[in-house]
């Protein structure tokens, strides 16, 4: 865990770029498999490494709203505009405010880069991704930003997997 920390610490951007790309493209790929049904590679490897980039760039906007967000609600408190809230009503707070003013650009951006890899204009169920900000993200960022600084991006990594698992599971195609 100590190389893991120190490896977060000394390199915040790269680290953020392959946890998401791992692990945001698998979510891709676990989602694709739960909807059809079959366990098999449903992207075409150039499309995978599509993915893999697409997430990358998305970790990386995600680095910038996790510190920038934080000096956002230090700010809001260093200036009385909200009361000292404690670890749970900071990261509360913290998570309604980035997932309600940056989350709706990254499901917005999210499906402009899905769409570009796919060569399509699929904005259908756009709403349904933005809803998602309320019952999923809100509680889960809650949770991440309750862990020390260096575990944050790690857990967020692992929470787009288990949004791609749990999407894929309510999105299979009836037999």
């Amino acid at each position: 865990m100590n190389l893991y920390v120190e490896f977060v610490k000394a390199y915040p951007i790269y680290s953020v770029m392959i946890q998401f790309a791992v692990l945001g493209t698998l979510g891709d790929i676990i989602s694709k498999w739960m909807q059809q049904g079959k366990i098999f590679l449903p992207y075409k490897l150039h499309v995978v490494a599509l993915k893999m980039l697409e997430w990358a760039i998305i970790a990386i906007t995600i680095k910038y709203a996790f510190v920038g967000y934080q000096g956002f609600l230090e700010n809001l408190v260093a200036h009385h505009l909200l009361p000292e809230m404690g670890l749970f009503g900071s990261a509360f707070a913290l998570s309604v405010f980035m997932n309600l003013q940056y989350g709706l650009f990254l499901v917005i951006f999210h499906r402009f880069l899905d769409n570009l890899i796919a060569k399509q204009n699929n904005w259908k169920n756009i709403d349904k991704g933005m809803l998602s900000l309320i019952w999923f993200w809100i509680p889960a960022h809650t949770l991440t930003f309750s862990l020390d600084k260096p575990y944050q991006i790690g857990l967020a990594a692992i929470w787009s997997l288990v949004l791609g698992f749990i999407l894929g599971y309510y999105n299979r195609e009836s037999k």
